[in-house]
């Protein structure tokens, strides 16, 4: 792209949002371990860039490396949060991830 100034790109991921059920505070405390043991691991793995929630329970924000929206949706959806009733109705819009390249100066 000519636009973007050498050394930097931009990546395409997904920002997911994703609302707390109103009875979040009460049913988290017995999946937390297992929530955040999985979204570590997808860390790990290079799927999920960034995760957490927010201190007021309103929602979580995740930025998710995926083909589609679909995935980066299924992906909420497989999650113990939604199963558990912590997490209902996730949107997912493109995001444009700026990334400069770290041997750029």
């Amino acid at each position: 792209m000519r636009d973007l100034p050498e050394g930097v790109t931009i990546e395409t991921v997904f920002l997911v949002e994703v609302p707390y059920t109103p009875d979040a505070r009460q049913r988290r405390p017995a999946l937390r371990r297992e929530h955040l043991a999985r979204i570590a691991r997808l860390r790990r793995e290079g799927i999920v860039i960034e995760a957490g929630g927010a201190t007021d329970f309103s929602k979580a924000v995740l930025l998710i490396r995926a083909p589609a929206a679909e995935e980066a949706i299924a992906l909420i959806e497989a999650d113990v949060y939604t199963s558990g009733g912590v997490w209902h109705s996730p949107t997912a819009v493109e995001y444009g991830r700026v990334v400069p390249d770290p041997s750029a100066g």
